[in-house]
């Protein structure tokens, strides 16, 4: 059904992947509606293809997820990204899913991107500022997006109640576990490349255990080094 959930704009893509019951809750619907994903088109991707239920290349041999991974990805973490809370999303790439998370915990709440492309960093931060919502969280510095190596993630942010990977890894990076707060969530994708990979939900209790259990299959671009994602053929 996730593939049916194409768009001709985000409120259809929206509605479809709410149809497709890929969207379940009011909370993580009206977070996707109210950020337009098509303000994060790369230059050289019409706006129109950013509504379809696929990934989509942002340059740099870096992608966008499709839409109802993104959906996947929110509701799972929906509950730790209630206002107030604080967010980390590791590849941010685009800016797009940062600015609904962003969205989510509101301005009360601290929102913090990790992307170790420049240019990508440069282009989420123009798309952002289009939107006067993230424009005041950026000013009150509740918002921002750091250049640096998703790996070690932005301890000076945290810690945090949820965590985002956009890319996959080998196995749960300690740097990430260690900054999720006693009771966070952390959705990250895990496998090397080319393999098989799971979506797998990181819980850490309020005695720092880590508990880890798979949610699906996915397949999704490695995290990496700057310079191994840069030498990939895709960009």
């Amino acid at each position: 059904m996730a593939w049916r959930s194409h768009g001709r704009d985000n409120e259809t893509l929206v509605e479809a992947l709410t149809r497709n019951k890929i969207l379940r809750t009011p909370a993580v619907a009206e977070a996707m509606r109210a950020v337009d994903r098509g303000l994060f088109a790369p230059p050289g991707i019409r706006p129109g293809s950013m509504y379809e239920d696929a990934p989509q290349p942002i340059g740099f041999s870096a992608t966008i997820s499709a839409p109802h991974m993104h959906a996947h990805c929110l509701e799972l973490l929906r509950t730790h990204l209630a206002p107030g809370m604080a967010v980390l999303d590791i590849g941010s790439g685009s800016g797009y899913l940062l600015a609904v998370m962003a969205h989510m915990v509101g301005p009360t709440g601290k929102a913090v991107g990790v992307e170790h492309v420049p240019e990508l960093v440069e282009r989420s931060s123009d798309a952002l500022s289009k939107m006067p919502e993230m424009c005041e969280m950026a000013a009150a510095g509740s918002l921002q997006v750091v250049c640096g190596d998703g790996f070690k993630g932005y301890p000076p942010g945290g810690p945090y109640d949820a965590i985002h990977v956009g890319a996959a890894a080998p196995h749960v990076p300690a740097a990430l576990a260690e900054q999720l707060k006693p009771g966070g969530r952390m959705i990250i994708p895990v496998g090397r490349e080319g393999e098989a990979q799971d979506l797998v939900e990181v819980e850490k209790d309020s005695g720092g255990t880590l508990r880890q259990r798979s949610r699906m299959g996915v397949v999704y671009v490695p995290l990496t080094t700057l310079q191994h994602q840069t030498g990939r053929t895709w960009r």
